[in-house]
């Protein structure tokens, strides 16, 4: 294959051509004038993207055979024809694929085109992405992490999901989204009062946003009105996303021992109906790959070159039940990653040599985040809020950060979101309760687009320290909308010759807010 010169954002210009990204920030899935042909609906995402392949997606209006183009010049000159893939009820028309036998570091360009199945000389328009394989040798890489999207009630409005936007000017290499993807529980109406007076105008939604998901076609609702948004779509045109799943892709704060008996809102009070659907419309509609020994599973690590692996966390699926999380001993009602997901990624940081190791979490380690806020009550997260020796859940995280000393495991860094702002918390032994770990950085990003809160709690069970924050003030309040500024991203640099990681936490103004640089521990 050969190289091509052209940049990510000359690539949106030819995408938005064929209907991928609207003229302006804010654009509805695009469909074909001709109605008697095919359309895709929801643009196009590519994801797990490491040295050799990649995951691509897309979703059709009515069954079709999607056919798929695999090219690494623009203008698809060498096009790789591939077998094509129907799309069916069955799965609400959706399509994804795993690209293969790629060349490293190199440009992709992926073009699909759909075909009626009920005549199949009708033809759409084609569809177009791109995004770049992994290095198989030292280069710079960037990428960008993030949560929280369309959360609290505030979902598209005028100015559209503009964090996206500003992500993408950055060209990164691929994008981690840390969780709360969706708000399944998050209902929403066309206006919401904003602080000072004003209103909020929701002006792209769906019906089913106007209610909390149950059915799986709720659920896969809310990631199409995700997909109506023109930041998002550019986005996912050019940039993979490594997906993860938190709380809301299910409903807020889910475990086994969610109650739903007292909620209205809620026809089906199964928690474990609802988490089956949840699963289902998650992996239909992201670009996760698939893992046959486990169907549906979450957790999972991609290599991105000899500086960077990224192991993904799963800190819902084989959490005990919520309580309050003062377990003096370790037993499964008591884990947060649960038995197998912790032997897992011991045995892969273990065998990891690649530079650096980020550990993407849906939670952050040392914040106390409440099952019940209001009585500030309860495990949600890792910490018990006690401040003590490792209890509960601390304690598989105990183990793990024991491990990882133990085994002489170097260079790791904790990526998170979750708790709507952003902060930077170095985790030092000599101020932790627990001491028997080196110390570590974990990072905070979010939201993305959604309400803003904070500041939480530490737990000093781990030692926390506060490098930065940035959350609303006490005058601001709580559940501040995006238009009030503060929503987040960050940035990863790591220097293809030097192997120094960078870190920068930003807005969605572009405002640089935070930085630092961290330095590698040689191997001895």
């Amino acid at each position: 294959m050969n190289k091509i010169s052209m940049t990510r954002r000359a690539f949106v210009t030819s995408a938005s051509a064929v209907g991928l990204v609207g003229a302006s920030g804010l654009a509805l899935p695009y469909y074909s004038r001709a109605n008697q042909r095919p359309a895709f609906t929801h643009g196009v995402q590519s994801g797990d993207v490491d040295a050799t392949s990649g995951m691509v997606w897309t979703r059709t209006d009515r069954p079709s055979r999607v056919m798929f183009e695999v090219s690494s010049t623009e203008n698809f000159a060498n096009a790789v024809r591939l077998a094509p893939l129907d799309t069916s009820p069955a799965s609400d028309y959706t399509v994804k694929r795993l690209l293969t036998d790629l060349a490293s570091d190199q440009d992709i360009f992926y073009r699909m085109t759909a075909a009626d199945l009920a005549d199949i000389n009708a033809v759409s328009e084609p569809i177009v992405g791109r995004f770049r394989t992994a290095p198989a040798s030292k280069r710079d890489i960037r990428f960008a992490w993030s949560g929280d999207t369309a959360g609290q009630g505030w979902g598209i409005d005028d100015t559209g999901m503009k964090t996206y936007a500003t992500i993408g000017k950055h060209t990164p290499d691929f994008f981690l989204h840390s969780g709360d993807t969706i708000y399944a529980d998050g209902a929403m109406k066309d206006e919401v009062d904003t602080p000072g007076g004003g209103k909020w105008k929701n002006t792209v939604l769906i019906d089913e946003k106007r209610k909390v998901a149950e059915t799986l076609d709720e659920y896969r609702g809310q990631w199409k009105y995700n997909l109506m948004d023109g930041h998002v779509l550019g986005l996912n045109a050019i940039c993979p996303t490594f997906y993860q799943w938190d709380d809301h892709e299910v409903v807020n704060n889910w475990s086994d021992s969610k109650d739903l008996s007292a909620d209205n809102r809620y026809s089906e009070k199964n928690i474990h109906v609802l988490a089956a659907r949840a699963a289902r419309a998650f992996h239909e509609m992201t670009t996760i790959r698939y893992e046959p020994s486990e169907p549906g599973r979450v957790y999972r690590k991609i290599a991105y070159g000899p500086l960077l692996d990224v192991f993904f966390l799963d800190m819902r699926s084989y959490r005990g039940a919520n309580g309050l999380g003062m377990q003096d001993t370790m037993t499964p009602q008591s884990r947060i990653l649960g038995e197998q997901q912790t032997k897992w990624l011991k045995r892969e940081l273990a065998n990891s040599n690649a530079t650096w190791k980020i550990i993407a979490a849906d939670m952050p380690l040392g914040l106390v985040v409440w099952n019940d806020a209001t009585k500030k009550a309860g495990a949600e997260a890792v910490s018990n809020g006690d401040n003590g020796p490792a209890k509960g859940r601390e304690l598989e995280i105990a183990d793990l950060l024991r491990y990882i000393k133990n085994a002489g495991i170097s260079n790791t860094v904790w990526l998170t979101a979750d708790v709507h702002y952003t902060a930077a918390h170095y985790y030092n032994p000599d101020k932790a309760q627990f001491q028997d770990f080196n110390p570590f950085w974990e990072f905070v990003s979010g939201p993305l687009h959604a309400g803003t809160y904070g500041p939480n709690d530490f737990d000093m069970t781990f030692g926390p320290e506060l490098k930065f924050i940035k959350a609303p003030t006490a005058e601001q309040g709580q559940n501040l909308p995006p238009s009030a500024g503060l929503q987040f991203f960050g940035l990863v640099d790591i220097d293809g010759a030097t192997e120094q990681m960078t870190v920068r936490l930003m807005d969605r103004d572009d405002n640089e807010l935070y930085k630092v640089a961290l330095d590698p521990v040689r191997s001895a």
